[in-house]
């Protein structure tokens, strides 16, 4: 049984390695072989923030120092976001790659805008898919080779788009092929294979024999796929106009409502974890400042009708600057204006909406009311400190607990004994059985003949 483990293990170790060694080797027409480097490709999805420029970067230096033989960036992007020095410095970097670095938009219905579409202009070769569109350049940014030029097309594309077969024949595109464009990768493999770029002859594409030797059949190299990390993925997915917003509404409405409740709950660890990627978002995106305070004075306005329980006047008031603030939170990139989504501003308006008229004042009556919330009979109760109470605090009254109040010259200790004084709203106000003020005791003792 031993002998026949040690064999089935060697077994599998042989598969792996044919396997491995096998992904990046096609056969030759001849019968022999060509090993053909592998094609990095990286994606370049959303808007360009210092994470995308750091990727991008990264997977130069890691294709210089591997066997790559070239780049694909797969771009869909509306712009960038980092500033036009950062977008300078990741130009420069493609144009003194030692490998070619090529461009393509896709797949169908893909975007480059902006500095995105600029980034076709200094890559060695750049493609575009059916369906695609680029421009909006804007102010074309300079690099160590000039001014970023896309040569007749460059007025054009300044301040409109062009599809694929429109940026072709203005020549914007530095990768023409016989069809309207490049459909998906392995056409961009195909196009590329025998281009002399930086030294280099690319060879991307070789024929092989089929099983029955009749006919020679196309086999392109390996393309190896690299995308963000986790952690990375998910700040780069924060940074996004629609996600930042949500994340903003929402954390801000759950620390609103963990504020009117007793302790540290669930609500305020994830109210505090959405604002802190929504407050990443906004770092990063570009926004108004004054349309962040209208928001922030928005959720301060609903607050106060959180606390009588009723939406009245403020929580109108409250929604209004909240969508004032929502729409014109975000401002133009170097891609044009960035703006919410019907479908995003709707959704987050209906939750908010329904968070502060419905589920708050419910839930917070709820918490710190019983049936008899207001019946002057509990005034002179008695019950018990549930928590240091200075002057705030939970008290424990028949069974259940209560928002509570004290003198700040009488605070009382957990576990203390304690006497209901009065009540104000869902608020009682109560006072030690012991040193209290002087005129409630006086108005509880019983008269004497």
């Amino acid at each position: 049984m031993t002998k026949l483990r040690k064999v089935l293990s060697i077994a599998i170790l042989a598969a792996a390695l044919a396997m491995t060694f096998g992904a990046s080797t096609t056969v030759n027409a001849d019968g022999g072989t060509n090993d053909l480097a592998p094609v990095d490709v990286v994606e370049v999805n959303g808007l360009i923030d210092e994470i995308v420029v750091s990727d991008i970067e990264q997977a130069i230096e890691r294709a210089e120092s591997s066997s790559s033989q070239a780049i694909i960036l797969q771009v869909n992007s509306l712009g960038g976001v980092v500033s036009a020095t950062r977008m300078e410095e990741l130009f420069n970097k493609i144009i003194e790659s030692k490998i070619p670095i090529a461009v393509w938009v896709g797949p169908t219905t893909a975007r480059a805008y902006g500095s995105a579409a600029q980034l076709l202009a200094v890559a060695d070769v750049s493609a575009m898919a059916d369906g695609t569109r680029i421009g909006k350049t804007g102010k074309l940014l300079m690099t160590s080779a000039g001014e970023v030029s896309f040569g007749a097309a460059s007025a054009t594309l300044r301040t409109t788009t062009l599809n694929s077969k429109k940026a072709k024949r203005f020549g914007a595109l530095k990768l023409t092929t016989d069809d309207d464009g490049v459909p998906v990768l392995r056409n961009m493999l195909l196009a590329m294979n025998g281009l002399s770029i930086k030294g280099r002859v690319l060879q991307t594409v070789v024929d092989v024999k089929s099983e029955s030797g009749d006919e020679l059949i196309r086999e392109a190299a390996t393309t190896r796929f690299f995308k963000l990390g986790l952690v990375e993925r998910l700040l780069h997915t924060a940074a996004s106009p629609p996600v930042t917003f949500l994340f903003l509404i929402i954390g801000l409405a759950l620390l609103v409502f963990e504020f009117f409740t007793a302790g540290i709950g669930i609500a305020g660890v994830v109210g505090a974890i959405c604002v802190v990627f929504g407050s990443h978002g906004l770092a990063t995106l570009p926004i108004r400042g004054a349309s962040l305070a209208v928001i922030v004075v928005s959720m301060l306005l609903l607050s106060i009708d959180v606390q009588v329980g009723i939406p009245r006047f403020f929580t109108g008031a409250g929604l209004v600057l909240l969508a004032l603030g929502s729409l014109t939170l975000f401002r133009s990139s170097d891609g044009g204006e960035i703006r919410l989504s019907w479908l995003t501003f709707v959704s987050g308006m209906i939750s908010i909406s329904l968070a502060f008229v419905v589920g708050m004042p419910s839930m917070v009556r709820t918490r710190f009311a019983t049936p008899t919330i207001g019946r002057e009979w509990m005034i002179g109760s008695t019950g018990r400190a549930v928590g240091t109470i200075n002057p705030l605090g939970i008290v424990r009254i028949h069974d259940a607990d209560w928002r509570a109040r004290t003198n700040r010259a009488t605070p009382l200790q957990d576990g203390q004994e304690l006497r209901v004084a009065a009540i104000d709203g869902v608020t009682l106000e109560v006072e030690p059985l012991e040193g209290a003020a002087r005129d409630y005791r006086e108005m509880r003792k019983p008269k004497t003949e």
